[in-house]
């Protein structure tokens, strides 16, 4: 495994590293019962994740949400790759929030909205309609209103989310997204990393597919044990 991935665990809460071919697998067990931070981000990590967790690959998108290139690949290209390799068991997908504030005012409050809803079990239709409706609420001064529309259309109770959004309650969370995605290596959104490399850039599916396909033939032929010899009979 490549120690650009270390930081990127380490804000996940992945905790103990899995072995270089296997999933990431959240948080390492401990005796006894899990504290209540343990479990917490061990969910949060299932919440923001699709695939099965014993997949032969695993990504990670390293992604901003008011990321117009982030926008595209999440509306155009992540459907393909999840129907072709997501829903058929060859990759694992895991989200990591990336906001680049420098350029982009509500790219944090817009990634503390979506792991609010992961903590109700939505992240992933969050996800979807942030991205859908990017174009109204980036230039907004105050998304706050808008946000709370997005979360009311979805089907996320008005008070647990305005709750969770006003206390900051996934703000920490969010900004270890991000500190471990820069120490992994990326600098721009999206950025990918891919079982020891990154991608960085929107890159169209047929990409994903060439390096997706050749890892899965790589994975899987390891995992394949050979033949047992039948000694020659005389």
């Amino acid at each position: 495994m490549s120690t650009r991935l270390l930081p990127l665990l380490a804000a996940l809460g992945a905790g103990a590293l899995p072995p270089a071919a296997g999933p990431i697998a959240g948080p390492p067990a401990v005796a006894g019962s899990p504290t209540p931070a343990q479990a917490r981000d061990s969910f949060l990590l299932a919440a923001r994740s699709k695939g099965s967790a014993s997949a032969p690959i695993t990504v990670f998108e390293m992604s901003d949400f008011q990321c117009p290139y982030c926008r595209r690949h999440a509306l155009e290209t992540f459907p393909e790759l999840e129907r072709d390799y997501v829903a058929t068991g060859k990759v694992r997908w895991v989200f990591v929030n990336f906001p680049l504030t420098q350029i982009h005012a509500n790219a944090a409050p817009a990634a503390e909205l979506a792991m609010c809803a992961a903590k109700l079990g939505r992240f992933w239709p969050m996800h979807d309609i942030l991205f859908k409706h990017q174009r109204v609420w980036a230039p907004l001064k105050e998304p706050g209103p808008f946000f709370l529309s997005l979360a009311d259309s979805i089907g996320l109770p008005r008070g647990a989310i305005q709750r969770c959004v006003e206390r900051g309650e996934t703000r920490r969370l969010v900004r270890a997204d991000a500190e471990g995605a820069a120490r992994s290596g990326a600098s721009s959104t999206p950025t990918f990393y891919i079982e020891g490399g990154l991608l960085p850039g929107a890159a169209p599916a047929p990409v994903f597919r060439r390096i997706l396909d050749s890892l899965y033939v790589v994975k899987t032929h390891a995992r394949t044990p050979a033949p047992s010899k039948t000694p020659a009979r005389r």
